[in-house]
């Protein structure tokens, strides 16, 4: 199948360039070989596949879709795969123990608000190549044991034994479940079904991805490139900056004001990442951010700054983004508390400081409340508060109260 032209010479290898040389980490078989083939006139099969074991995806999802829009906007069909089956087995990747196993009814909850969240970032409904959603529920359910058997006999024990978090394991002497084994088989299995061309997933999905690619060769005879990403880990910690399983980081369902403090909240570190991995800033101008703040003769917050704006504009607009920034500045540089300040009542007079945290909110355990306080992370109308077992008077104009750097709820009597 042939591409229908719609950019011109010069657009389209300036945008293969920058596809293939921002948020990518390796290319398989090869870069070389991929843009041979992304400035041919063939039309490529190209997906992403997600499994939907929460409601919120975060900036690390987003950089995907960003890079799936590239695709599309190069004429490709492009395929966002939900994985409502594969999420009932549980993707052992990054992870010590075993994963919950969701139901599909829970996948099917947590998928709804997924489309409205990557679409500031891809144009999910476009009239002349919209975005195709799948559903691997749809074939993984109707194999039968002997299909699974035949997927099986592709790849061997060591094979799967050779991925880090199994090796974790039998060194700590914990479980690894066989159904575990399955998900590489299962995720493999979607490449072969929907025909793909080229896979776009995370460094740590590259396991799968081979498998599939694997899978590709010895059922359809038929390469199939895989289109590794950047993943946002810190430089210096080596942590994921963004977790959709630990509940960490930014997350596309915020509104602008909790995005832009989520941004401010990253460690300086972590800002050119960011602004390679989830902006439209040209890498050029990237590149003399990063000279900036290695100079050291820029205060990092007001990089970070221009990074929040850049972010929240996307997913926000630019009124919003703008809102923020002032939001942010009356907040953090002037003292000031927020406007959209939580309001609850309470009936006593008195209330243990512990129990007012978890009762507005701002919390989820009276644990969390404790450790909070321990850290000196509660104020109250401004002031400090380092006893746990401290009784607060509920005065009748409120109190203000502040859970860390970015958290606020005013407490009023009833």
């Amino acid at each position: 199948m042939k591409l229908s032209q719609k950019l011109n010479k010069e657009e389209k290898i300036s945008l293969v360039d920058d596809l293939l040389n921002r948020s990518v980490v390796e290319v398989l078989p090869s870069k070389e070989a991929l843009r041979e083939l992304l400035l041919s006139d063939k039309k490529l099969r190209i997906y992403i596949g997600t499994d939907a074991t929460g409601s919120s995806l975060h900036l690390g999802h987003a950089t995907n879709y960003m890079v799936l829009e590239k695709f599309r906007k190069l004429g490709h069909e492009v395929i966002f795969l939900i994985g409502d089956f594969t999420a009932r087995i549980g993707d052992p990747t990054d992870k010590d123990a075993v994963r919950k196993q969701l139901s599909r009814k829970e996948v099917k909850e947590n998928v709804k608000t997924w489309l409205k969240q990557i679409s500031p970032v891809i144009d999910i409904k476009n009239r002349r190549n919209p975005v195709k959603i799948a559903y691997n529920h749809k074939w993984l359910s109707k194999l039968n044991f002997e299909s699974i058997i035949d997927l099986a006999s592709n790849f061997t024990v060591q094979q799967m034994l050779e991925r880090d978090m199994f090796e974790r394991r039998i060194s700590e002497e914990k479980p690894i479940y066989l159904h575990e084994f399955f998900y590489p088989l299962m995720q493999g299995y979607d490449s072969v079904v929907m025909d793909i061309d080229v896979e776009v997933c995370g460094n740590d999905q590259k396991f799968n991805a081979l498998a599939g690619r694997t899978l590709q060769k010895k059922i359809n005879n038929k390469e199939k490139f895989v289109f590794i990403t950047t993943l946002l880990v810190n430089p210096v910690t080596g942590e994921k900056m963004m977790s959709k399983s630990l509940g960490t980081g930014v997350f596309l369902d915020e509104d602008a004001n909790e995005m832009f403090g989520g941004i401010m909240a990253q460690a300086d570190e972590n800002i050119p990442q960011l602004f390679t991995d989830c902006t439209y800033v040209s890498l050029n101008e990237i590149e003399k951010i990063k000279k900036q703040l290695e100079s050291g003769k820029v205060n990092p917050r007001d990089i970070k700054k221009k990074l929040a704006f850049e972010i929240v504009k996307i997913f926000h607009g630019a009124e919003k983004a703008e809102s923020a920034v002032k939001e942010f500045d009356a907040v953090f540089r002037n003292k000031e508390t927020p406007s959209d300040i939580k309001e609850v009542s309470v009936g006593e007079d008195l209330i243990n400081v512990v129990d007012m945290l978890v009762f507005a909110g701002l919390v989820s355990s009276k644990g969390e409340a404790r450790r909070l306080i321990e850290q000196g992370g509660l104020k109250i109308n401004g002031e400090k508060i380092n006893d746990a077992d401290k009784n607060i008077k509920v005065e009748k104009e409120g109190l203000i109260i502040q859970a860390g750097k970015r958290r606020f709820a005013k407490v009023v009597k009833k």
